[in-house]
């Protein structure tokens, strides 16, 4: 005899209200972080003038309480590649919390897994598994074991400037002092400066190398590796017993204006590759390490291994249904193809302001993946006020463009790094010509605003006397 499904029962009153609690609760946004969360964020974010009440969002745009449209040029950090809420990724979400599947029992083998792994290896086709965890710095750690133990050695190179996540493991291949300093010790893992193949070369001869890990477009300035430099890399690894581990966290799924960044150079096939953020449809956390089979095999050798390296979240039903679903929607719009043709677009009506502005020494990157950078005037009183604030600290510059972006012209952006004189842009991947057309005019007009010694200049000294009290 069969034992018939209970009936569905109605919510109970007074049970979990989202909206009444964020209407009761939600002023109180800054004074909670400051309580209990880091209470240095809402502090930086009020010095700058970036402590906005956003209230709704959709695209590549965001509104304030005020009703203003923002324009987002930072993507959560590269998370929403297709930007805000796309309908396709909420239905599949809907679509999956409704069908109520049996997830994450532990010992069966759900379709969607399978599914997104089937897809996301068409793109890498020389690759043969994914293993699915939760976050970015997840994909590196995965990637840094799988390497260990597939080759037997322990020490992986990385690059110089490069970020790959602030986890333990991840932190030792983090090329940043800046975020390194105090967590010692970390893995003994060693930096080489990106493009240099003899610094690599060098380190491959002392035979204990795993393998490199490498940003094809790092983050960090938005610097893209040489020409040719990749595959180099790659048969220098190859010739060594080593491997090559692509990080496309930030710059895979369409970002630079190939799939992957490392398909912008001919022949280089990476060993291990790292995907995350955008994959998430800017719904649920999820990363995934590919890789080829024959390294799989080595971390999985036998049934006693089979939970050697797991994730309890990982391959979980909704972060599989957004995944599959971003990819869907990246085919049917031609996401890569929009972000190659408008990221030209707009770098090359950036470009053509550097010898308008003397400030400006240079625009460059692959794709919406793009970095302005500033440099030291030719003119004597510009050159007096950069000066100051050079000595005061590097990077305020860059800074005192992105806050005028975003007061004066409701333009959402980002400093590319600490200490950086550079602005990185990484909007949502659907952005188009009208987007470009605002960033372009509202950009010029700060610059007019630099060069003739206006108000950027008055928040710059505000920031100079921040940076002294900080030291």
């Amino acid at each position: 005899m069969t034992t018939a499904e209970p009936a569905p029962q109605p919510p109970r009153a007074g049970g979990f209200d989202l909206g009444a609690l964020l209407a009761e609760r939600g002023a109180e946004r800054y004074e909670l972080h400051t309580r209990h969360l880091n209470h240095q964020l809402p502090r930086m974010l009020r010095t700058i003038g970036f402590d906005k009440v956003y209230e709704r969002a959709e695209g590549a745009h965001f509104w304030d309480a005020d009703g203003n449209d923002h324009l987002d040029m930072l993507a959560g950090f590269g998370v929403m590649g297709l930007g805000r809420h796309h309908p396709v990724v909420r239905k599949a979400l809907h679509d999956v919390l409704d069908a109520s599947l049996a997830d994450l029992t532990r010992f069966d083998c759900p379709p969607l897994p399978g599914l997104l792994a089937e897809k996301l290896l068409t793109h890498s086709p020389h690759l043969d598994r994914v293993f699915f965890g939760n976050s970015g710095t997840e994909a590196v750690e995965t990637a840094l074991k799988f390497a260990r133990r597939a080759t037997g050695r322990p020490r992986v190179l990385y690059c110089a400037h490069a970020f790959h996540g602030l986890t333990t493991g991840s932190l030792s291949v983090n090329g940043e002092s800046g975020f390194r300093d105090g967590f010692a010790p970390l893995l003994p893992d060693t930096a080489v400066p990106l493009g240099d193949v003899d610094a690599l070369e060098r380190e491959l001869a002392r035979g204990d190398v795993a393998a490199l890990i490498v940003e094809p477009v790092q983050g960090k300035g938005v610097h893209a590796a040489p020409p040719g430099y990749l595959r180099a890399a790659q048969e220098l690894l190859h010739r060594h017993r080593a491997l090559l581990i692509a990080d496309e966290v930030q710059t895979g799924l369409g970002r630079t204006g190939d799939f992957y960044a490392y398909q912008h150079e001919e022949g280089v096939e990476p060993d291990l590759v790292c995907v995350a953020k955008a994959l998430s449809g800017g719904y649920v956390p999820v990363g995934a390490t590919l890789g080829r089979d024959w390294i799989f095999r080595k971390v999985y050798s036998s049934m006693d291994r089979v939970l050697v390296h797991s994730a309890s979240f990982g391959g979980n039903a909704q972060a599989m249904a957004a995944g599959l679903a971003v990819l869907a929607v990246m085919e049917d719009e031609r996401i890569v193809a929009n972000a190659r043709v408008t990221g030209e677009l707009l770098r090359s009506r950036l470009a053509a302001l550097v010898d308008t502005y003397e400030l400006l020494a240079d625009v460059r990157g692959r794709g919406l993946m793009i970095g302005i950078e500033f440099g030291r005037p030719r003119s004597l009183g510009l050159r007096g006020r950069w000066a100051a604030l050079q000595a005061a600290r590097k990077g305020l510059f860059a800074q005192m463009v992105v806050v005028p972006l975003l007061r004066k012209h409701r333009i959402l952006t980002q400093v590319s790094g600490d200490h950086l004189e550079v602005i990185k842009l990484i909007p949502p991947l659907i952005i188009g010509e009208r987007e470009v057309d605002r960033f372009v005019d509202a950009f010029t007009a700060v610059m007019d605003d630099a060069h003739d010694g206006g108000l950027v200049w008055e928040f710059g000294r505000t920031l100079v006397k921040q940076a002294v009290t900080d030291r």
